[in-house]
């Protein structure tokens, strides 16, 4: 007897779609609630930092006008000063009388920019040394290595507070930069010289897994030549671990940018930076404790959410998450 033939209509008919990487990618990112979270913090954050101008105008308070007559003798504010309010939604910056908002938010203007540009030229350089001696290896390889390693054994942190002064007065006399420009273009070329190796590190492991892969022998067995091989086979395959890093970096560099300013090596007053106003605020951390507080918090919110970002990235980049 012959078996029954099942004949399947049109509409019950189920439709496989596959999908490439990035749908795939982005739809492990959607599903980590808190990388979400994080990156919409960012995202307010930058764009607050980036416009402002307009926020502290919306908000009506202005980063460079001095409420003396709200401070007591000692430079703490008093009476309505002392309070939260529409006008001053965080107080005012004891000593000065600055409204504590205006300052946070054109502070990390200028730490966000130091941070941004740290992170662009040490991950730029790092990906092209990275690049250079995973594919091409053997000297090439030995000598980037050797200077990579030479670079890895500084004490960055010593180096770049023996050097402030001198490197300072250097780029001025050169006319590079004056004054708080000076020191930012300092720790902007410090930090990046003394970063971007471990990233080359990174990239280089990566080159080396990469090549060895099927599609990058069959070009060699075609005839490509190494430029075409390493900018069409090589770069679209390393976006991710640079997505990552990127994430993961930035935060690192804010932190660090806050640091040397409040040591004293960054942005020197009557800028302000995140660092000079933690500086500020250890001066009156007894008797006003809400200073430190909130600008201590504001730096740690910034960093946390960056980082939670960079790990949400990573999780949706790596192909392994899903058997987790």
């Amino acid at each position: 007897m012959a078996a029954p033939v099942v004949h399947q209509s049109n509409s019950d008919a189920i439709e496989i779609k596959g999908r490439s990487p990035r749908e795939i990618a982005w739809s492990r990112f959607k599903r980590n609630k808190v990388g979400i979270a994080a990156s919409v913090v960012s995202l307010v954050i930058l764009t607050m930092s980036l416009f402002a101008p307009v926020v502290c105008a919306i908000v009506g308070v202005n980063p460079f006008t001095l409420n003396l007559d709200s401070l007591n003798t000692s430079g703490i504010p008093t009476g309505e000063a002392a309070k939260y309010s529409l006008e001053h939604p965080l107080g005012l910056v004891p000593g000065t009388g600055r409204d504590l908002f205006a300052q946070l938010l054109y502070g990390s203007r200028i730490s966000f920019m130091v941070a941004i540009l740290t992170t662009f030229t040490a991950l730029t350089i790092g990906f092209f040394v990275g690049i250079a001696g995973g594919y091409f290896r053997g000297r090439v390889d030995g000598y980037l290595g050797r200077f990579t390693d030479f670079l890895l054994a500084f004490p960055a942190f010593f180096m770049i507070v023996a050097l402030s002064e001198p490197m300072v007065q250097r780029i001025e006399q050169a006319g590079i930069a004056e004054g708080n420009g000076a020191r930012i273009v300092f720790l902007i070329i410090f930090l990046s010289f003394f970063g971007w190796p471990g990233f080359s590190r990174l990239i280089r492991s990566q080159v080396l897994s990469i090549r060895e892969r099927e599609f990058v022998t069959a070009a060699q067995a075609m005839g490509a030549s190494s430029w075409r091989i390493i900018a069409k086979e090589l770069i679209p395959n390393l976006w991710a671990p640079v997505i990552v890093v990127v994430s993961l970096s930035l935060p690192g560099y804010l932190a660090g940018e806050a640091v040397f300013s409040f040591l004293g090596l960054g942005v020197q007053p009557p800028a302000s930076t995140w660092g000079i106003l933690l500086s500020n605020a250890t001066r009156f951390v007894t008797v006003m404790p809400s200073f430190f507080l909130i600008t201590a918090a504001s730096l740690v919110i910034v960093v946390l959410a960056f980082n939670l970002v960079g790990d949400a990235l990573r999780d949706a980049l790596d192909p392994r998450s899903d058997r987790n």
